[in-house]
């Protein structure tokens, strides 16, 4: 694993939500001041991984087959399963709020 992927993977954080765990990763210093008042779909993106998903889940019919992950794929089903939305955005922003504090209390240090 390269440092890149390191830093990146220090980042992320499994999620379970509707029998499914995602993976999602906190946003970035930058991404935070970018997102302002992100709604849902942009928060969403941080969505970057999972498992437990199938691709019965996905389609009527589909086989029992677990799906790999795939960001395009991923959007689609998330865009029908808004029952999976609250939980997602609020690990999401959950990271980030662990981040912020942190770093205050290293500064108090």
């Amino acid at each position: 694993m390269t440092l890149i992927e390191k830093i990146r993977k220090a980042r992320q954080r499994q999620v379970e939500a509707g029998g499914f765990t995602f993976t999602v990763s906190r946003p970035t210093d930058i991404e935070a001041a970018k997102l302002g008042k992100a709604g849902t779909s942009e928060l969403l993106e941080y969505v970057t991984g999972w498992s437990g998903v199938k691709e019965l889940h996905l389609i009527p019919g589909g086989s029992p087959s677990e799906v790999t992950w795939d960001k395009e794929v991923c959007r689609e089903f998330l865009a029908d399963r808004p029952d999976l939305w609250a939980p997602l955005v609020e690990a999401v922003l959950e990271t980030y709020s662990q981040h912020v504090k942190t770093l205050e209390e290293d500064a108090k240090n």
